[in-house]
């Protein structure tokens, strides 16, 4: 498949790299502090902080899958999930983001430390980092393959200019260039959706009347499912009940979220921004499922056949039906790779503020070290480390070509059991007083190894459990086990 591109789509694409830069470099200022570098001096508008939530936990899978979510049996059906993101944003809100707002924290992890001890710290930070670099090095290289068939360069080549442009901005900019280049990233992918709209229905044969009619007749439009089987994610139970825990998996203990809460002016402005997203998620998601409801309705009426997958719907239909040399082409290209960004560009940046606060320092001052580094050479080393994340991103996406697909997209489930694991952790140290850290980390060894066995060992002996459960059922085990363990181990008083 390869992507007619015409001057004008490559003036668009060479203007979104180049602004992606600029504006990175002019939103910077002189950093002179990790607190400025890795915070943005605690002083981001809650607007901005919305807009780079957003833009963070939306990647070009996103923008290309959810289309074809759509397309398929599922319809609206996916918006149950979001309801469940809205409802763990209010749990967030409610018993997390105050936790974070005590004192002058740094990272997600330090939570930990001062409840558990340091182990815990660094053990939730290098969990953080492996499935963070893993996962996000993975959805580099499916972005790539998009820019691959847009420039014709080797895939390795296409991964690597998308992380060298993308290091750029972040390694100079810190998190206030990362934030306000989500900020313009979300704009693009969300007009390059709307645009899609337009061009689709101006492709179906009778336009909006025989789109709906024909969504209608196929149950494209039903949104709630009630049926209690474990193995669809489509029901309203997997959605609201496993979505919400997912959500505060994700946006409740993950750095690259939490990153964002401390970066505001408040606490009030956190939630503000948080609670507001949830929103803005909701109707994004309903944007791209409308898309792929209209590219049914669009195949369905003109009986011309569809790819064999439905992700690649979306895809097959800007190739083939989008206008040549408009700039239309560039606009939803740069739209898919502005998604993959946003999300690379938070990752290195939370990646190098967890290394250097959670394992640096403290490995560093454990080693006898206690003077202080200056604000100049502990800028430095969070550089140095956020160029060294992006090249173990660049090196994972480089080596995912040669990966079978369905591992690809294995390994990026397990990525996500972090939201679990560090949420039943989080849970243990919140609602318990007796469970230590021995206690803890057996309880996370255990959710890590029940979550291996659902998506490895129970679906050879028929039992398929569909991927929204895997938080809670994450969660709910270290959470149990930990507890069960601190009946044996002792709670040891540690040296913070």
């Amino acid at each position: 498949m390869t992507i007619p591109l015409g001057p004008i789509d490559i003036a668009v694409l060479v203007a979104y790299f180049g602004a992606a830069v600029v504006v990175g470099v002019l939103v910077a200022g002189r950093i002179r502090s990790l607190d400025a570098y890795l915070l943005g001096d605690r002083n981001l508008p809650w607007w901005v902080i919305l807009g780079s939530i957003v833009a963070t936990e939306t990647s070009a899978a996103t923008v290309l899958s959810v289309p074809g979510e759509s397309f398929g049996p599922a319809g609206m059906r996916f918006l149950q999930l979001p309801l469940g993101y809205m409802l763990g944003r209010l749990a967030i809100v409610r018993f997390l983001l105050p936790l974070y707002f005590r004192g002058e924290l740094n990272t997600a992890h330090e939570v930990l430390r001062d409840r558990f001890g340091p182990t815990m710290q660094r053990a939730a930070a290098v969990l953080f980092l492996v499935a963070r670099n893993l996962g996000d090095g993975l959805r580099l290289f499916l972005a790539a393959l998009v820019f691959q068939k847009l420039t014709g360069l080797p895939l390795a080549w296409s991964v690597g200019a998308m992380g060298a442009v993308t290091i750029l901005y972040t390694v100079f900019g810190g998190l206030r260039s990362v934030a306000w280049n989500d900020c313009l990233q979300l704009v693009i992918y969300v007009l390059g959706g709307i645009v899609a709209v337009f061009v689709i229905l101006a492709r179906i044969p009778g336009g909006w009347p025989a789109a709906w009619e024909f969504a209608a007749a196929h149950e494209k439009l039903r949104m709630f499912d009630f049926s209690l089987d474990p193995a669809n994610p489509y029901t309203f139970w997997a959605g609201l009940v496993g979505g919400a825990v997912l959500s505060l998996g994700t946006h409740g203990t993950d750095h690259m979220m939490v990153q964002r809460y401390l970066s505001a002016r408040g606490e009030r402005d956190a939630a503000r921004a948080l609670l507001t997203s949830g929103v803005v998620v909701f109707l994004q998601f309903a944007l791209f499922l409308g898309i792929g409801v209209l590219l049914a309705a669009f195949h369905g009426l003109g009986g011309e056949a569809p790819p064999a997958r439905p992700d690649e719907v979306f895809a097959a239909f800007i190739v083939n039906h989008f206008p040549a040399n408009t700039g239309l082409i560039g606009l939803l290209l740069a739209a898919i790779l502005a998604a993959a960004m946003s999300t690379i560009a938070s990752s290195l940046n939370a990646s190098a503020s967890s290394m250097i606060h959670d394992v640096w320092l403290p490995l560093r001052e454990a080693a006898g070290r206690r003077e202080p580094l200056s604000p100049a050479a502990a800028l430095a080393v969070t550089r140095w480390l956020t160029v060294g994340f992006g090249l173990v991103q660049v090196a994972v996406g480089i080596a995912a070509a040669a990966v079978d697909s369905t591992v690809v997209s294995r390994a990026l489930t397990i990525a996500g059991y972090s939201a679990g694991l560090l949420l039943g952790v989080f849970v243990l140290g919140v609602t318990t007083r007796r469970v230590g850290q021995g206690a803890a980390l057996v309880g996370a060894a255990a959710g890590l190894a029940a979550l291996l066995a659902v998506q490895f060992v129970l679906p050879g002996q028929g039992i398929k459990v569909a991927w929204p459960w895997y938080a809670l059922i994450g969660s709910a085990v270290t959470f149990a086990v930990g507890l069960a363990a601190s009946l044996i181990l002792p709670r040891v008083e540690v040296d913070r």
